[in-house]
């Protein structure tokens, strides 16, 4: 148990039986009535994003979140295996646990499951990833940075916006939260 006054970003909650993390939250204190505290939460399964107001001081309870640096092995059909960095298990996962992250997954790629009570909760990418082009419209003489964008098949399969200079083959660097383009990139 903790109270509101412990409450910081990435710390998860068990609320009605459900796992939330505090994406954020903001001390309030009005010059009439009592503290609160306003918080911004995710449904650790869902991802569901809801606001909720805490009194100040109220007690919450915390979930204890394992997680864990895992590699990205291979997939089995619909499910996808990661070895333990620590002990080489391979632990399968369902895809809806692997949700969005299944986009930017190559093999042995590092990435970060978390677990609850030993189940696993989500797959955690970092912030980006380099992936290869492996498809797109040929680019035009004269097409610029600022002038646009075409859509670009990536060596995972995933299609996302790049712009129109670019060519297939090129090296790109893909925001895991987002899906954005966020530039080339050389070896």
């Amino acid at each position: 148990m903790a109270t509101t006054n412990d409450l910081k970003n990435g710390l998860v909650l068990k609320i009605d039986g459900q796992l939330w993390t505090v994406i954020e939250f903001q001390h309030v204190k009005p010059g009439k009535g009592g503290a609160f505290v306003r918080t911004k939460l995710k449904n650790v399964l869902t991802g569901k994003v809801v606001d909720r107001t805490f009194n100040a001081g109220t007690k919450v309870e915390t979930a204890t979140v394992d997680k864990r640096d895992m590699q990205f092995s291979y997939k089995d059909g619909e499910d996808f295996v990661f070895m333990d960095n620590s002990d080489y298990e391979l632990i399968t996962l369902p895809a809806n646990v692997v949700g969005d992250a299944e986009h930017f997954l190559l093999e042995n790629q590092e990435a970060t499951v978390a677990f609850h009570e030993g189940s696993p909760l989500y797959v955690e990418l970092p912030a980006s990833v380099t992936l290869e082009v492996t498809y797109t419209e040929p680019g035009l003489q004269g097409d610029r940075s600022s002038a646009g964008t075409k859509a670009a098949t990536l060596e995972t399969g995933y299609e996302i916006q790049v712009p129109l200079f670019l060519e297939t083959g090129t090296k790109v660097k893909v925001d895991t939260r987002t899906s954005e383009y966020l530039g080339r990139v050389t070896d």
